[in-house]
């Protein structure tokens, strides 16, 4: 038995670096959002077949397109590492759970993360095409947006837009998988819920970590282009209005939300999102930038867990 464990000891660590490129443990916590949107708009869980295909589907795509990020941004990350070695093994940035940059480190190589891309690609047109083809050109779309946010890094902060296009990508595609015909203001709700907290919650705390490296290297990000206060203050307006408008969504959800489910939802509002976007607006440091990062990447578990309370307490 303990031979069998230490053969495989490899093969494990092996699999920590492809995890790591995909950011598996943040993406998880980024996969909450399309069950979210699926389940407020069908007013339940969908049915056994879409859901073991959703969450394959679901799983490849946020997986493929996090290695995606990491495999265009290559250059810039490796870059940044070699000036701030810190990151690498910086334990209390989420995203560094694992690795940070594992290409960019040469744990992997770029063949290696190529196939391992191309791979988890493939299998989420497959399982999108299943449920709606529509979601295909959704996802296709979310890759290519990917692809020119990596581009502008030297061009134009306002790539923090094109990211948070991106995020919304697997949520909308998740709401037209159960239904090909959903409400547009549902959809525009969505949207605009889930591209605000990306950019304050998550694109601009991000770029506030690395700062210092990003102005020497000539990238272009809104804390960079700004300055840090411009940047904390839209960072936290954006915050308070995804979620003015999560309530919202989660009001004209089939669900029927009563004030006692909502309450736990505007909880988690103050705690992941308003209480450490107040403080970086207050204290201006990293550490602060830091901390609304990792809260904020709990906010769709949140959502997640709010709207199964709503299911199970309605049946």
């Amino acid at each position: 038995m303990a031979d069998s464990i230490l053969s495989a000891l490899p093969v494990l660590s092996r699999l920590r670096l492809f995890l790591a490129l995909s950011r598996t443990l943040h993406g998880v916590l980024d996969m909450a959002a399309p069950f979210v949107g699926a389940f407020l708009w069908l007013g339940g869980l969908p049915s056994l077949r879409v859901g073991l295909i959703g969450v394959g589907t679901i799983f490849a795509g946020y997986t493929a397109v996090y290695a995606l990020n990491d495999l265009l941004g290559y250059r810039l990350d490796r870059d940044k590492l070699q000036q701030q070695q810190q990151n690498s093994s910086d334990g209390t940035y989420l995203d560094s759970a694992l690795m940070r940059h594992p290409l960019a480190q040469e744990a992997l190589s770029r063949k290696e993360a190529l196939i391992w891309t191309v791979a988890w690609f493939l299998l989420a047109i497959a399982g999108a095409w299943i449920l709606n083809p529509i979601c295909v050109a959704i996802f296709l779309g979310a890759g290519s947006l990917e692809a020119l946010y990596c581009l502008l890094v030297r061009v134009s902060p306002l790539r923090a837009l094109v990211n948070g296009a991106v995020k919304t990508a697997g949520p909308m595609a998740a709401v037209l998988a159960v239904d090909p015909h959903p409400s547009l203001f549902f959809l525009a709700l969505l949207f605009c819920s889930i591209f605000l907290w990306e950019v304050g919650g998550q694109n601009i705390p991000a770029d506030w970590s690395d700062l210092e490296t990003d102005r020497s290297l000539g990238a272009k990000t809104i804390p960079v282009a700004l300055g840090i206060r411009p940047a904390a203050a839209i960072s936290l307006v954006s915050l308070l209005l995804a979620s003015i408008l999560t309530l919202i969504l989660f009001t004209v959800s089939p669900l029927s939300f009563s004030w006692w489910h909502l309450l736990p939802l505007a909880g988690a509002a103050v705690y992941c999102l308003l209480v450490p976007g107040v403080r970086l607006v207050l204290g201006l440091s990293s550490k602060d930038s830091v901390l609304l990062f990792n809260r904020a990447s709990f906010w769709p578990l949140c959502l997640l867990l709010v709207a199964l309370l709503g299911i199970f307490t309605r049946i």
